[in-house]
C-alpha cells in the first residue's frame, strides 16, 4: 500500500493513551492511571506487517520525523508512504506523558519528588499496553538508540513471536558502572543546585544545564571536539569548547526540566535485561526476533563491545559498527550508514 504526499501529512496522528488499569512497577510501586503521548504516520496494511516501532532516547520525544529526519519521513528509510510507524514518549518524559510534573490521581498536587523509580521494563511494558490499545498483533521492527536500545531489548524480550525483527543502536543489555558514573555526576548537578528540592516546576534548571554539559562530553568524543571547537587564535578565557558546553546546556534547559532528567537517568541505571532471569546471556538467547545491533567505533559512553555483545548472544544476531568520530550520538546523525546497514539486515536470509 502506497499513500500519496498528500494522505501521508493527513495520516499521521498525535494521540494520548490513557490507562486507569494503572501500571504495577517492577519496584512494587504502582502508578495508579498514566498517559502515554504517541505520535503515528502513515497506515497499517491489511495484513498488519508493516509496523516500524520508533523509541527515543533520553530527552527525545514522539517526534522522529523531526530529531531522526534523515531515516523517517517522505522518500526516506522509512517512508509513511510503505509503513505505520509509532513512536511513543516514555513514562517519566516531559513530552505529553505521565512525569513527576503531572498531577497525582484525585489530587490537584503534582507528583514532583515522590514520583516513583522507573526501570527500562516498566518503560517496555507501558509501551505494550499502548500496542494493545493500537489493535497492534504484530511488529515488523522495533528500533530505538541508547536509553531507546535498553527499552527495545527489554520490549523484544517479552513480545516473542510478535516481533519480526528487533534494531538495537549505541546501547546495552546491562548499564555498565562507567555509565552509571556519568549518570550519577548529572544527578549531582542536580542536587547542587539551590532550588532543588523545591515543589516548583523550574527547580534544578542551573544543575540540569552543567548536567547536561557533562552528558555532551559522554555523548561526544575527543576527536569531535578538536574538529569542531578548536580555538585558531591564542586566549586565556572564553573558549570555543566552554562556550559549547554552555550553550548545550541551556538549550536544553529551555525545552526539558530536572525532575524528568532524575527519573531516566536512573532508569537507564536499573538496566539489566538478566535480572531476575537467569543472567543477561540466558535472557538474550531467549529474544525470539531476528537482531541487528549497532555499536559506534568512538564511542564512549555504550562501547561498541558492550553493544556486539547484543549480537552474540542472541539467537539470530548481526553486529555493525558505525564509523564516526561523532560518537555516541553518531546513531542519530550517520543516517546513510545507518540505511546501508538496516537495509541489508532485511535482505538477510534466515
Amino acid at each position: 500500500m502506497n499513500l500519496k504526499s498528500q494522505e501521508v501529512v493527513q495520516a499521521m496522528n498525535k494521540g494520548t493513551f490513557h490507562s486507569s488499569e494503572g501500571l504495577t512497577l517492577e519496584s512494587g510501586e504502582v502508578l495508579e492511571e498514566f498517559d502515554i503521548q504517541y505520535t503515528t504516520y502513515g497506515l497499517k496494511n491489511l495484513k498488519g506487517d508493516n509496523v516500524i516501532w520508533i523509541i527515543h532516547a533520553l530527552t527525545g520525544d514522539s517526534n522522529p520525523a523531526e530529531w531522526w529526519s534523515g531515516l523517517v519521513g517522505e522518500d526516506k528509510f522509512y517512508d509513511p508512504s510503505k509503513h505505520f510507524i509509532v513512536c511513543a514518549n516514555l513514562l517519566g518524559s516531559c513530552y505529553g506523558s505521565t512525569n513527576p510534573l503531572s498531577l497525582k490521581p484525585g489530587s490537584k498536587d503534582k507528583y514532583f519528588y515522590d514520583f516513583p523509580d522507573l526501570t527500562t521494563r516498566d518503560l517496555a511494558k507501558g509501551l505494550d499496553q499502548l500496542r494493545e490499545h493500537l489493535e497492534i498483533n504484530e511488529i515488523h521492527t522495533v528500533i530505538g538508540g541508547s536509553l531507546g536500545g535498553q527499552v527495545a531489548l527489554e520490549w523484544g524480550y517479552t513480545l516473542g513471536q510478535k516481533l519480526k525483527n528487533l534494531i538495537v543502536l549505541a546501547s546495552t543489555a546491562k548499564t555498565s558502572p562507567w555509565t552509571i558514573g556519568f549518570n550519577e555526576a548529572q544527578r549531582m548537578s542536580l542536587e547542587s543546585d539551590s532550588t532543588w528540592g523545591e515543589n516548583i516546576d523550574q527547580a534544578g534548571q542551573a544543575g540540569l544545564r552543567a548536567a547536561r554539559a557533562i552528558a555532551m562530553l559522554s555523548y561526544r568524543h575527543p576527536e569531535d571536539f578538536e574538529t569542531k571547537h578548536q580555538d585558531q587564535e591564542e586566549k586565556l578565557d572564553d573558549f570555543r569548547a566552554s562556550s559549547y558546553l554552555r550553550y548545550q546546556g541551556q538549550k536544553l534547559s529551555q525545552r526539558f526540566n530536572a525532575f524528568s532528567y532524575w527519573v531516566l537517568s536512573k532508569t537507564m541505571d536499573s538496566h539489566d535485561l538478566g535480572r531476575g532471569r537467569g543472567g543477561v546471556e540466558n535472557a538474550l538467547s531467549k529474544i525470539e526476533a531476528r537482531t541487528l545491533a549497532v555499536g559506534v567505533d568512538s564511542d564512549l559512553l555504550f562501547l561498541p563491545k558492550e553493544t556486539r555483545f547484543i549480537a552474540n548472544h542472541v539467537n539470530t544476531g548481526t553486529f555493525k559498527e558505525i564509523k564516526s568520530k561523532a560518537g555516541h550520538d553518531a546513531f542519530l546523525i550517520e543516517y546513510e550508514q545507518l540505511s546501508t546497514f538496516i537495509g541489508a539486515f532485511y535482505l538477510e536470509k534466515v
